[in-house]
């Protein structure tokens, strides 16, 4: 941006700015004291927290007995003063870290408050979090790899059925898991390759064309689930699960160990493909060219780099990482393929992605506040709380509205995502 154009049009941005971080600071604001009246005016009593998940821990440690009435009052005044911070400090950053914070400390203080009077483990819940995230953090990879370029992946959610129908069936034809891995990576990349023929090399709507693929993918695996799978249960779609692979020495670290290094393979392969395409995207010329293309493909053609190549090598990839994260529901997850599993996930994904602004490391810490709410929601179900289930099952979707329905601002996509090039 040029000085002048900054001159004309700074002040502007700025307000615009500033206005998005007040309302978020009365969001907060307002929240706290919701929660304050709801919670910790109407009961007391006491909570038992277990912070060992195991029976035998290789450190116990003690539980801990929080008043229920103190901590939630802490954890609102928590959000109060995150929305203080935010309404008093017009020009700051990380104000969508500021409400994710705040987000979570009301999660915790609603918790708390359903599981009073109980024993609750804290790092169970804590453990479920990072698994419910898992698919959400390979999805939001797969949208981020593709929209780089340019090219909208509306698609994951159908990317996601099809790698854990093809991840459940292989691995249960072979035995193999590894190849169930392999054969959702390819169902993804088999819908990838066909977003990218139809946006890239046919310039059809991006948007539309997601949608249909979803559709497509739906359907297609709803039917051969039914007329397939379920006749033959035990030989198709029967794989075995991955168990959870120790790391030796850190998963004895006390209360991190287990949530984090005694998980099953699918996490510590979204862990290091996070650390693998933050340093590709923002450290190398593979990453610098991928940027180009996203932001300007003109002059990226311009100066010999191949636009649409790096679109259909994106996408495809993106797609096949997509296909990874739908195995991890089958293979990963619930030993089996199930119609419709993946139940709006990909969305889901696509919202921790803009939530992120398309950085993969905000974009996975985003899917942690999105496993947390799906956490929470499944927390409060085995907690029999008196609420109507099917606002329980909502609740991870509610908190994915407000994240793209202007609750964390505009955010700035690449320059032509959605935009199909045309070389001259």
């Amino acid at each position: 941006m040029t000085a002048t154009t900054w001159r004309a049009f700074g002040p502007a941005v700025l307000a615009g700015a500033n206005r998005r971080r007040a309302w978020l600071g009365v969001f907060l604001l307002l929240l706290a004291l919701l929660a304050a009246w709801g919670l910790t005016l109407s009961v007391g009593g006491q909570l038992e927290a277990r912070l060992n998940m195991n029976a035998t821990p290789a450190i116990p440690l003690p539980v801990v007995v929080l008043p229920v009435r103190l901590t939630t009052a802490v954890l609102e005044a928590l959000c109060f003063g995150l929305g203080a911070w935010l309404l008093l400090r017009p020009r700051g950053r990380r104000s969508y870290a500021l409400l994710a914070v705040g987000l979570t400390a009301i999660g915790l203080a609603v918790i708390v408050w359903a599981a009073r009077g109980t024993e609750m483990s804290f790092e169970g819940l804590l453990a479920s979090t990072l698994i419910d995230s898992v698919p959400l953090m390979f999805g939001a990879i797969a949208c981020l790899l593709c929209e780089r370029t340019g090219v909208i992946n509306m698609a994951i959610e159908g990317e996601f059925l099809a790698g854990a129908f093809l991840g459940a069936m292989i691995g249960s034809v072979t035995a193999n898991l590894w190849l169930g891995i392999l054969g959702g990576a390819v169902g993804g990349a088999a819908l990838g390759a066909l977003l990218a023929l139809l946006c890239v090399r046919f310039k059809a709507d991006q948007i539309i064309v997601g949608f249909v693929i979803i559709t497509f993918a739906t359907g297609l695996t709803s039917f051969l689930d039914l007329q397939v799978l379920t006749p033959n249960q035990a030989v198709l779609n029967s794989p075995q699960v991955f168990s959870n692979f120790p790391i030796p020495l850190l998963d004895r670290i006390p209360l991190l160990g287990p949530i984090v290094f005694d998980q099953n393979v699918f996490l510590y392969m979204v862990l290091v493909l996070l650390v693998v395409v933050q340093v590709a995207l923002f450290h190398t010329r593979w990453g610098l060219r991928v940027r180009a293309v996203g932001e300007h493909p003109r002059a990226a053609d311009t100066v010999g780099i191949a636009v649409n190549f790096i679109r259909y090598r994106n996408v495809i990839l993106g797609a096949a990482i997509g296909g990874v994260g739908g195995a991890a529901l089958s293979i990963g997850s619930t030993g089996e393929f199930t119609s419709d599993m993946s139940a709006g996930l990909g969305f889901i994904a696509l919202a921790a992605m803009i939530f992120g602004r398309w950085k993969p490391l905000w974009a996975a810490a985003a899917a942690l506040l999105f496993g947390f709410a799906d956490s929470a929601q499944s927390t409060f179900g085995v907690l029999n709380v008196h609420i109507p289930s099917p606002f329980l099952l909502m609740f991870p979707y509610v908190v994915t509205i407000l994240a793209v329905a202007g609750l964390v601002g505009r955010v700035r996509p690449p320059g032509a995502d959605g935009v199909p090039y045309q070389r001259e």
